[in-house]
């Protein structure tokens, strides 16, 4: 299966389970892939037959910025039901790092759900 990836997303957003990280805007990392059919897009050339990452990485961007939660894995949940709402879209895989968290370590996750 053909894949579409995004790297390197930076978005500031309000998600924390600890004291005071949900009252100031911190910075997530975020890397999606994203198992989709190419093939039509290889054909036609015509953005109508892929996914458009522009638009991913906008409403991505929009999920960490607009809404706040507690756990990383809950902000990866919603980021993954969003791109798993695309028919094209098999399977899912978000990677979300924490870089100012701990002094000097990056906590991360990495979820993955399939059609």
């Amino acid at each position: 299966m053909d894949r579409i990836t995004l790297s390197r997303i930076v978005a500031c957003g309000r998600h924390g389970a600890n004291p005071g990280e949900r009252e100031r805007t911190q910075p997530f990392h975020i890397d999606i892939e994203l198992e989709v059919d190419l093939s039509p897009a290889a054909s036609s050339d015509a953005l109508e037959d892929t996914v458009n990452y522009a638009d991913v990485y906008r409403r991505v961007v929009g999920i960490v910025e607009d809404r706040s939660y507690a756990l990383l894995e809950r902000l990866a949940g919603e980021i993954l039901s969003d791109l798993l709402s695309d028919d094209r879209v098999r399977s899912a895989v978000v990677r979300i790092a924490k870089p100012e968290l701990l002094d000097g370590a990056t906590p991360s996750i990495a979820m993955t759900r399939k059609r």
